[in-house]
């Protein structure tokens, strides 16, 4: 994972990496999917959605995945893979899909186009995120936006990178000089109620609130301490699973929205450089804004 040399972006590929461990595999999927996905902005013929006019799905999508797919199971055609666009829309067709998965002792969670909306839209903020779980532990997480080119890189215990330079989160402890990044899942019924009681609640306390529409994203940006927190409401473990590792790997702090241990099957995230966690949690728990009941 060498530093990219700037002058030399158009001789591709400066990610492919020649050792067939896993991160690198994870660098090199993550890498050929996202210059195809950038090749494609603005090209969507094909627009669907799962369920909700908000919720999204291209042929990109799914032709993105089936390429990572492919890419892993070439060097480990033993591992499962959950991937957004092979389980069905809903909560319970998830619990069961994460059932399965735990299963496993090597568990991919990927997802191929984090922020769809914003990729059909034209907005510059989306990624692909790719993780591994081995024995249900986070171990990798990759998360590449081809936008900005910037590739960032988590390994359990190894600390974490965007190209190959450290990254580290925030050192803001003052709520009122942070900045907080928050999300909008396409779920109008259930999420988007807690969300925006969160946001009114935090909004006044803090400098000021970012939603860019992709959560892997967004925790990366916690990890390189670009946004202090971010939470969310409503969220499947291909969201997160790979910010997540990025963001505990940065030395930040990463829970349910509730302050309880973050899992793979953790639906309402709360991530932050650690200073400001309680804050957050507390805000969240006071304008009953967690996603739990009671």
């Amino acid at each position: 994972m060498n530093p990219t040399n700037s002058d030399n972006r158009n001789e591709r590929e400066p990610y492919v990496v020649t050792s067939k461990g896993h991160t690198a595999v994870a660098i090199n999927a993550a890498a050929k999917a996202g210059e195809w996905i950038k090749s494609r902005q603005g090209q969507v013929k094909e627009l669907g959605s799962k369920t909700s006019a908000q919720d999204l799905v291209t042929e990109v999508d799914k032709g993105v995945e089936q390429m990572i797919r492919r890419l892993i199971l070439t060097h480990f055609p033993d591992h499962a893979i959950l991937g957004e666009e092979s389980v069905q829309p809903g909560a319970d067709a998830l619990t069961t899909a994460l059932e399965e998965g735990r299963k496993h002792e090597y568990l991919w969670i990927v997802d191929p186009i984090d922020g769809t909306t914003n990729f059909v839209h034209g907005f510059p903020f989306y990624c692909v995120s790719i993780a591994l779980v081995i024995k249900g532990e986070l171990t990798v997480g990759v998360i590449y936006d081809p936008i900005r080119d910037e590739m960032f890189v988590a390994e359990k215990g190894k600390g974490a990178y965007m190209h190959g330079i450290p990254t580290a989160v925030s050192a803001e402890a003052d709520p009122g000089s942070s900045l907080i990044a928050m999300g909008f899942p396409p779920d109008r019924i259930f999420a988007q109620p807690a969300n925006m009681a969160g946001l009114q609640h935090i909004l006044p306390q803090i400098r000021g609130i970012r939603a860019g529409g992709s959560a892997a994203l967004h925790l990366a940006y916690v990890a390189a301490g670009r946004v202090d927190g971010y939470w969310e409401v409503g969220l499947s473990p291909w969201d997160c699973a790979a910010g997540v590792l990025l963001v505990l790997e940065s030395g930040g702090k990463v829970t349910d929205t509730l302050g309880n241990p973050y899992d793979i099957g953790t639906r309402h995230i709360a991530a932050s450089n650690g200073r400001i966690h309680d804050f957050l949690i507390a805000s969240l728990k006071e304008a009953a804004a967690t996603g739990y009941k009671g």
